[in-house]
């Protein structure tokens, strides 16, 4: 949580709350500890014990006043209680239900996947598989949408605009991080991803959070060509660390014309088959 203060105070100057600068030429960028404080109406020795990350009973109004005096948006308000106040460490799913892959197996023309905790893939219809890849065809392990993303070179061949997904994805993982501190999968993942990408080394330190439910995004198929498709991100009521992603593209448009032509040609040919489209990179198991 120190380190998450940190990075926040550090983007902000006085000028953007309000405040003249306190004191003289400063060392480094952001406001000061003194400065902020006062802010979030508490005493500067209680916020320096809370950066310092020894042990206060925080409460949650004390909490929402931090994120109200850091700008925080509501991701990162979020963030900032998980961090003070963790405690949900029930066991992950590592598979769906049975009628939650029918419902992705009855989404005709919708590439559909479902992510669990760590951005884990866990299931999957044949039209997801043909336009990011044959997720049965990798090791299950390696089913990871950050370890795709950065350790899958075929990833910036198929993201038009990488590096703005390659962030998102990174800022998604930190919220998750904050809800399971404790995940030893999460610390292996992190680990692993940190030793091999300079990037997302460099974008973790950064302690950015976002949770992104919707937009859209680019891409560049080696079968149809380029694409952009909408995308929604829909928790399941029964199992909330699951996570139902599904890509749509506007009718009419030339998006959907070429998604259209992806669908005719999958023909079940992901349940382990020949991939049609984007071809999976097995990986190694970090087991």
């Amino acid at each position: 949580m120190g380190e998450f203060l940190r990075s926040r105070r550090a983007r902000l100057t006085p000028q953007d709350v309000g405040l003249r600068a306190f004191g003289g030429r400063r060392r480094v960028p952001g406001l000061r500890r003194e400065e902020l404080a006062p802010l979030a109406g508490v005493s500067v020795d209680y916020y320096v014990r809370l950066e310092q990350g020894r042990r206060v009973n925080v409460s949650r109004t004390v909490l929402d006043a931090l994120a109200t005096a850091l700008r925080l948006t509501d991701s990162e308000r979020e963030h900032l209680h998980n961090l003070a106040k963790p405690g949900r460490q029930s066991v992950a799913p590592r598979r769906v239900r049975p009628p939650v892959q029918h419902l992705l197996d009855a989404m005709g023309g919708v590439p559909a996947f479902v992510l669990g905790r760590r951005m884990d893939v866990l299931a999957w219809n044949d039209l997801a598989c043909a336009l990011m890849g044959d997720f049965a065809a990798r090791e299950r392990d390696a089913r990871n949408m950050p370890w795709i993303i950065f350790m899958d070179p075929r990833s910036k061949e198929l993201y038009s605009d990488w590096e703005t997904v390659a962030k998102e994805v990174v800022a998604y993982l930190r919220l998750d991080a904050g809800k399971y501190p404790d995940d030893p999968r999460l610390a292996a993942l992190v680990g692993e991803l940190s030793v091999h990408s300079e990037q997302f080394r460099r974008w973790w330190a950064g302690h950015n959070v976002q949770e992104k439910v919707h937009g859209s995004k680019a891409f560049r198929h080696p079968v149809v060509g380029e694409l952009t498709l909408d995308y929604e991100s829909m928790a399941l009521p029964s199992d909330p660390d699951l996570i139902v992603v599904a890509y749509t593209a506007p009718p009419g448009s030339e998006s959907a014309e070429r998604l259209r032509r992806l669908e005719t040609g999958t023909n079940g040919r992901h349940r382990g088959g020949e991939p049609l489209g984007l071809p999976a990179f097995a990986g190694h198991d970090r087991a």
